[in-house]
């Protein structure tokens, strides 16, 4: 038994992660279909062990990989292979890890089974929205439980989304090359951007794919097999073209800097001008995604952390510098 963890955690990918509402908790889902949940808190302590960087619980939520996490007051949404399923963090923390549901968009056929890349929240309409594999934004009314809507447009699958949320408008990147914004209100596409057809930005080495976006008012920021870029969303210009080889697979705002992180070991800093402030290594050889803890109610768990080709997630308490690592 042993053997067989062991083997599981060096082959281990760590897809997705999502804060508790009350900050003092992280939950890191894997290529396993586990969620690991643990406490920041014990891990930050100034009397933390070894044994605070280990899971305080870890159940089975999906049969296959937990691709993408999302969390409001009192849920954690986990999406894995064509479902959704509903947690509540207080069972959660209570160690009785019983879905509350488990839905599915309606796919085209009974065998299909897309995975689903992405959740994003809209607060505004109490929504849920859900991409992936079937090319498709599905949007779930989390009131009734229902789906609503479905966003069609990009021709490959769909890798990542973004809200803007004063419009309220959501971005969508994909495998088709194409990042297209949808207003909610109307459930129309109203721009599409072909990124990789921009000549500063294309790098048809690395291929078309959008893996990665995130946006900031009349700024939007994306990358994958095109260069990381910085657009006007507004004009559809690319400003900021960031001198990075490796394709990147999540990027964030962060005050006044961008994320971003992707193949190799950094998580990389970057002034709006292009310029790279500096590059932070962590203990995974790739990174999938980076989140901010940034919940008012622990303000002493302020933290980025960083996972992907390993069993590690790495907790950064200042962006300079790695404290430590958590161990699936």
């Amino acid at each position: 038994m042993e053997v067989f963890q062991a083997l599981q955690r060096l082959h281990m990918t760590i897809f997705s992660q999502s804060f508790s509402p009350c900050g003092k908790f992280l939950a890191a889902g894997n290529n396993y279909g586990q969620i690991a949940i643990f406490s920041l808190s014990a891990a930050l302590s100034s009397e933390a062990k070894e044994e605070s960087k280990k899971p305080i619980v870890t159940f089975q939520a999906h049969d296959g990989p937990v691709y993408s996490m999302v969390s409001t007051d009192r849920h954690l949404f986990s999406a894995g292979d064509g479902e959704v399923k509903a947690w509540l963090w207080a069972e959660i923390l209570k160690k009785g890890c019983k879905e509350l549901w488990c839905r599915q968009p309606p796919y085209r056929t009974s065998l299909e089974v897309p995975e689903i890349n992405a959740l994003l929240l809209v607060p505004k309409e109490n929504s849920l929205i859900l991409a992936g594999g079937d090319c498709q934004l599905h949007t779930m009314d989390l009131e009734t439980g229902t789906f609503t809507r479905a966003l069609r447009g990009h021709t490959d699958y769909i890798h990542c989304l973004a809200l803007r949320e004063r419009n309220p408008e959501v971005l969508s990147g994909g495998e088709d090359g194409t990042v297209r914004l949808w207003d909610l209100r109307t459930a129309n596409e109203v721009q599409t951007i072909e990124v990789y057809k921009h000549e500063e930005c294309s790098r048809p080495h690395n291929g078309r794919w959008i893996g990665c976006l995130a946006t900031d008012s009349d700024w939007m920021v994306c990358g994958g097999g095109p260069a990381l870029t910085l657009w006007h969303l507004r004009s559809s210009t690319p400003t900021t073209i960031f001198p990075l080889w490796a394709p990147q697979k999540h990027v964030t705002f962060y005050q006044d800097l961008i994320l971003s992180a992707g193949q190799g070991p950094c998580v990389n800093q970057w002034q709006l001008s292009g310029e790279l402030k500096a590059q932070v290594p962590g203990s995974s050889p790739g990174l999938l995604s980076l989140s901010l803890n940034q919940q008012p109610a622990a303000p002493e768990c302020k933290v980025l952390t960083a996972a992907g080709n390993s069993c590690r997630v790495d907790v950064f308490t200042n962006l300079g510098y790695r404290a430590f690592s958590l161990s699936f």
